[in-house]
């Protein structure tokens, strides 16, 4: 796996560059601001590109607007956020610009300690795959408002898709809720029924489910 890496603290990027060797992925730029990254990603066309949302000048919003960029410009990378705030809104515009050839992913900075979950979290978004922190699900649940699409589904249905906005697939939810493989399914067959979203062989319906959901919880 190609990565190209934008992290403005260069201890960090450095410890990151050795993490994601051990990873067994190679990265192959890293960078320390937005236009740098849309840059190296022009220029090697990595399998993710790997972004801090505050970079120079201002330290607000630069990395993420890098990212949207890059949605645009290079579709087929695909895009892991690491922050160290819970920053809601943010995970709700680069999901919003999710689809099926490439993935999206939001952690947290103290996530990347741990070399297991990163791997998993790479691997998940490279192959098109949508990865939140558990943090980031748990603070836009505590923001949900009283009338929402949202309301129609059961309490099951909910952890059911809070666990789809972290990224699980169907055999880590039946793990973590106990749940049989038929009765996911029927959970979320029933949440895209209620959350009106029909088959189709254009629409990702998994990763429109999770944006009604971000949305909902806004």
């Amino acid at each position: 796996m190609r990565i190209v890496l934008a992290e403005d603290s260069v201890l960090l990027r450095e410890g990151l560059v050795r993490l994601f060797d051990e990873a067994g992925a190679e990265v192959v730029a890293a960078v320390g601001d937005g236009p740098s990254l849309v840059a190296a990603v022009a220029e090697h066309r990595p399998d993710v590109a790997v972004v801090d949302v505050r970079m120079p000048p201002t330290f607000t919003d630069e990395g993420l607007r890098a990212a949207l960029q890059l949605r645009r410009d290079a579709p087929e990378t695909a895009i892991l956020v690491l922050s160290q705030y819970v920053e809601e809104s943010y995970a709700g515009d680069l999901l919003a610009t999710g689809n099926e050839s490439s993935g999206v992913g939001y952690l947290l900075k103290d996530r990347v300690s741990k070399l297991t979950e990163l791997s998993d979290a790479l691997a998940r978004v490279a192959a098109g795959g949508t990865v939140l922190d558990a943090e980031v699900v748990s603070a836009l649940f505590s923001r949900r408002r009283r009338a929402d699409p949202l309301e129609a589904l059961s309490p099951r249905e909910q952890e059911v898709l809070g666990l789809m906005a972290e990224g699980r697939r169907n055999s880590a939810i039946c793990r973590i809720l106990g749940l049989s493989a038929g009765t996911v399914e029927k959970h979320i067959s029933s949440i895209f029924d209620k959350l009106a979203l029909p088959p189709s062989a254009d629409d990702h319906r998994r990763v429109l489910a999770v944006l009604a959901w971000l949305r909902g919880t806004a």
